[in-house]
């Protein structure tokens, strides 16, 4: 028999982390390759981790709620084999059970990080093949930047150090074997808005914390991601927001006869897939809103897509995120409707894969399913435009035919378009939201 790890993988576009989200195996559980053994959430979305061995696992290396870099031991598999093997050097790509492959992208950090040391000495032919720290589950990330031996805690400690903002290596450990207790961290805890943190700081549900009647949600995931990609957008791209109020009534008598058909039985029509064909007939016609701004050694560039990747935003359990269809300026209204069907179903599940949030060209979201009018959209970074949809609401509105004017109740909705200004210059983006809302005035109009 041998203990083999499972260093947690590169899950995408050079990630350099991921928050475990749950384990789906416990000790004790034989597995096979490729079973799913953890749910793990990164700042592009959450996955499920297959195992790479087929064995029984013997230790959880990575707590629930814990941040784990990539190239990080998270899981030890008892594997058959006529001997143990040492343990592979954090950073290392471990190797496969048999001939399976193993479905995940890269294994390790861009760097490598410090070997752990081999075990010497009488000790080392009778040693398992991992290396267990003192006190059966405690760890040590091995040294910090400085060189220097960092201390040792379990997981469920550390995590308590980083909610708390507590640096373990000024912690003076009192646990067996030099280990940080939960009772050092609370000890050596700042004061939180004057209060001390041993027991007026309580961990509640998931990874929030409450304290004198407030609750304290620490950032991380696709809410971290999305935050920081929305500050660089704010301040990278000079935004520029038009806004468009329309009469729909003929894309919403449109989308009553289209739901009625019978090869569309088995999609969900909405006034959100009329939208987006405006979209791609606009983007056809004025290609700037599909582009994006790339600066390089030679000097900055306009590169106009060839194909539109059509982004979705999509409201989670863990916030907002924007899967993309990709190619769907080649789609038939029947293929644009499965695929978004599918791409907002798989988001709300927490299903979506890094692949289908890479590589957008613009962006639709629709902040009229919460009721509200309009708003102003950032741009998704390295995107030139994004549509916000209001609310699709009845309001009197002045009807012009050979008859004369008068007011009736019209289906009636708001745009709202921003652009990259170094891309998008006015007259572009004007004509381009003019475009899409023509179009959902008219829809005959795209027959032209």
């Amino acid at each position: 028999m041998a203990i083999k790890q499972f260093l947690l993988p590169d899950l995408g576009e050079g990630l350099p982390d991921g928050d475990l989200v749950r384990w789906l195996v416990k000790p004790g559980d034989t597995v096979a390759v490729n079973d799913s053994i953890a749910e793990v959430e990164t700042v592009k979305a959450a996955v499920e981790l297959p195992s790479p061995y087929a064995g029984v696992v013997r230790e959880l290396l990575a707590a629930e709620g814990e941040t784990v870099p990539v190239g990080k031991a998270i899981i030890a598999i008892e594997t058959p084999g006529d001997a143990a093997a040492p343990a592979p050097a954090e950073g290392a790509p471990p190797q496969q059970a048999g001939d399976a492959p193993m479905t995940l992208v890269g294994y390790g950090p861009r760097e490598q990080t410090p070997s752990r040391r081999r075990r010497t000495g009488p000790a080392a032919a009778q040693a398992p093949a991992i290396d267990p720290a003192p006190g059966g589950s405690a760890q040590s990330a091995g040294p910090d930047t400085n060189g220097h031996a960092r201390a040792l805690a379990k997981p469920p400690v550390r995590k308590l150090a980083k909610d708390l903002g507590v640096d373990l290596a000024t912690v003076e450990p009192t646990g067996p074997n030099g280990t940080v207790t939960r009772d050092d961290i609370r000890a050596a805890a700042p004061r939180v808005a004057g209060y001390v943190a041993s027991g007026d700081l309580q961990p509640a549900t998931g990874d929030q914390t409450h304290h004198s009647g407030q609750t304290r949600i620490p950032v991380k995931g696709v809410r971290k991601h999305t935050a920081a990609a929305m500050v660089s957008s704010a301040f990278t791209a000079p935004h520029v927001t038009e806004f468009v109020t329309i009469d729909v009534s003929a894309t919403m008598a449109l989308r009553d006869r289209v739901a009625a058909r019978r090869e569309f039985a088995d999609v969900k029509v909405t006034p959100l897939l009329f939208v987006a064909k405006a979209v791609l007939l606009a983007c056809a016609r004025t290609p700037e809103l599909n582009a994006s701004w790339e600066s390089g050694p030679d000097g900055d560039e306009i590169v106009l897509h060839g194909g539109v990747n059509l982004g979705i935003a999509a409201a989670t359990e863990r916030g907002l995120i924007v899967p993309n269809v990709k190619g769907a300026d080649q789609l038939s209204l029947l293929e644009l409707a499965r695929a978004v069907g599918e791409l907002t179903d798989t988001a709300r599940a927490g299903r979506t894969t890094p692949a289908d949030l890479a590589g957008g060209t613009f962006t639709i979201t629709n902040v009229g399913v919460f009721g509200v009018d309009t708003g102003t959209p950032i741009l998704n970074p390295g995107e030139s435009g994004i549509l916000a949809v209001g609310a699709i609401n009845r309001r009197p509105w002045v009807v012009q035919d050979e008859t004369g004017e008068r007011i009736e109740a019209r289906w009636v909705t708001q745009l709202g378009l921003s652009f990259d200004h170094r891309v998008v210059d006015g007259e572009q983006g004007s004509r381009f939201l003019m475009d899409v809302a023509q179009t959902l005035a008219d829809p005959g109009l795209a027959m032209l």
